[in-house]
């Protein structure tokens, strides 16, 4: 725990976070390319073809 007159003379440094999306860009949606799209069965109860992309 750094004294009063420690952080007067230096001050607090400011952490850099790394963002989780970087392809992103900090846009909430983008444009993006489907590289597979196919079919997968839901999980038990429920019965169907569902396509994913």
């Amino acid at each position: 725990m750094p004294t009063i007159q420690q952080l007067v003379r230096q001050g607090r440094s400011t952490k850099f976070t790394k963002t989780k999306t970087p392809a992103l860009k900090g846009s909430p949606q983008r444009r993006g390319v489907c590289t597979r799209v196919y079919t997968n069965t839901p999980k038990k109860p429920n019965s169907a073809l569902r396509k994913v992309a």
